[in-house]
C-alpha cells in the first residue's frame, strides 16, 4: 500500500515512520526542503536509536527508512491508496489542501486529516467524494504512543471507519472509534484535568505544587495537571481548551480560564520558553507541596469526579463505546486506569454526592452531573461491572 503524509513536522513525520515501519511506501510531502531535510534526520536518528536499543536491527531500520520517499510535489501522490495530513489547525487551509490533492489521487483514494480540534465534517465538505474523507488522529511522539481516534465524518461512506480501524491496527496501534464531535474522546474527557485544578488553585484551596503531588502520589496519575500544561505547552494546551469551549457552545463544562490565558498571552508557554505556572530558569528552584493527605485526597476526589462525569455524559451521548472509552483514556493519555472502572471503584453514588455537592456549592453548570450517571445510581448498577452496586469510600 502507497501511503501519503502531508506535513513533514513532529507529528508527520512520526506518522510517517510509523507507516513505514508497518511496511508500507511512503511519500511524505512538504513544501519546505529544509523541513523534509529534518524530518529526514529526526527519523533517521530515531530508528537508530531503536537499534541500539536492540529493538530493531540495523537492517530493519535502513529497511525502514529506504521505504520513506520526500518530495514537494503533490502530483507524487497520484498512486497513493491513502493520503493523511498533519499540518497547521486551520480550517481554510486544509480544505484547500484537499480540494488539490483531489485533483491528484484516484477515485478509490481514502483522504484522511490528522487534526485534534477541527471538525471532521468541515473538511471533508470541500472535497468532491466526501464519503472518502475520515479522522485518524495520532497522539505525540506518535511512535510511542498507542492510541490512534479513528473519527468517521457524517459524510464518510458506511464501512470506511471500520477498514480504517483494521488498517491502523495493523501498524501496531490501538485505534479507538468516535463521533465527530469536539475533541474526540482524549481532548473532550480530559479538559477538567487541567481546568478544575486550575479553579482549585485559584480559589486558593491549594497551591500548584500540592495539587500535582495529589494527583501524581494519591491518584497514580504519570504528571500533575500544572507539570503537564507546562510540558504539553500553553501555546498548545490553552488553544484547545479555548477551542473546546467554543466547539461546544460555551458550555461552562470546558470554560478556559484567565489563569492560563495570562501565561499564554505572556508567552509563558512552559518548558519550551523556560517559564510557564513553574519557573524552569537555571537554578530555579521549585515549591515544595504541603502533603496534607486529608487536603490532597478532597483534590483528587473533586479532579476526579469531574473527569469521570465527562466520560460518563460522553457514554451517554454515544460518543464512543465504554471500551473504546476506557482504552482511551489509559493509552492516550496514561491516566492509571479507566474512567468509568475508577467510577465503579469508588461508587457512582459517592461520584454523584461530589458532584451534587460542588453544585450546591457553586450553583454551576460546569458541575451538573449525567442524567446518566443518575440513571446508574437510581438504578443501583455500576457501569463495567454487573452486579448490583454498593456504596464505597
Amino acid at each position: 500500500m502507497i501511503i501519503g503524509i502531508i506535513g513533514s513536522g513532529a507529528m508527520g513525520a512520526g506518522i510517517a515512520q510509523v507507516v513505514a515501519t508497518a511496511g508500507h511506501t511512503v511519500r511524505l510531502l512538504d513544501q519546505d526542503a529544509e523541513a523534509l531535510q529534518r524530518a529526514g534526520t529526526a527519523i533517521q536518528a530515531s530508528l537508530h536509536k531503536l537499534a541500539e536499543k536492540g529493538k530493531l536491527t540495523s537492517a530493519t531500520a535502513e529497511a525502514i527508512f529506504a521505504n520513506l520517499h520526500f518530495t514537494q510535489a503533490v502530483a507524487d501522490f497520484a498512486d497513493c491508496e491513502l493520503v493523511l495530513e498533519a499540518i497547521v489547525e486551520d480550517l481554510a487551509v486544509k480544505q484547500q489542501l484537499f480540494r488539490e490533492v483531489e485533483l491528484i489521487v484516484s477515485a478509490n483514494c481514502t483522504l484522511a486529516s490528522n487534526t485534534s480540534s477541527l471538525s471532521i465534517a468541515s473538511i471533508a465538505a470541500a472535497c468532491q467524494r466526501p464519503g472518502r474523507f475520515i479522522g485518524i488522529h495520532f497522539f505525540n511522539p506518535a511512535p510511542i504512543m498507542q492510541l490512534v481516534e479513528v473519527i468517521p465524518a457524517v459524510q464518510t461512506r458506511a464501512g470506511l471507519a471500520e477498514e480504517v480501524r483494521d488498517l491502523v491496527q495493523g501498524w501496531g496501534k490501538l485505534p479507538v472509534l468516535t463521533k465527530d464531535t469536539p475533541g474526540f474522546i482524549v481532548n473532550r474527557v480530559a479538559r477538567p484535568f487541567y481546568g478544575e485544578a486550575i479553579r482549585i488553585l485559584e480559589e486558593g484551596i491549594a497551591d500548584m505544587a500540592t495539587i500535582d503531588w495529589a494527583v501524581t502520589e494519591l491518584g497514580g496519575f504519570r504528571m500533575g495537571p500544572f507539570a503537564l500544561m507546562d510540558f504539553i505547552g500553553h501555546d498548545v494546551n490553552y488553544r484547545v481548551t479555548e477551542s473546546v469551549f467554543a466547539s461546544f457552545f460555551y458550555d461552562p463544562r470546558f470554560k478556559p480560564s484567565f489563569t492560563q490565558k495570562r501565561l499564554f498571552e505572556a508567552g509563558y508557554y512552559g518548558r519550551k520558553s523556560g517559564r510557564g505556572f513553574y519557573d524552569y530558569a537555571a537554578g530555579a528552584v521549585l515549591p515544595e507541596p504541603s502533603r496534607d493527605e486529608i487536603l490532597g485526597r478532597a483534590v483528587l476526589h473533586r479532579v476526579v469526579a469531574m473527569l469521570i462525569n465527562e466520560a460518563v455524559d460522553a457514554l451517554a451521548l454515544n460518543v464512543a463505546s465504554k471500551e473504546d472509552l476506557e482504552l482511551a483514556m489509559t493509552k492516550g493519555v496514561n491516566y492509571p486506569k479507566g474512567l468509568l472502572a475508577w467510577a465503579d471503584e469508588w461508587g457512582p453514588a459517592n461520584v454523584l454526592t461530589t458532584l451534587d455537592d460542588l453544585y450546591n456549592e457553586y450553583r454551576e453548570d460546569r458541575y451538573r452531573a449525567s442524567p446518566l450517571l443518575r440513571r446508574v445510581v437510581r438504578n443501583n448498577q455500576y457501569f463495567l461491572q454487573h452486579e448490583p452496586a454498593t456504596s464505597q469510600q
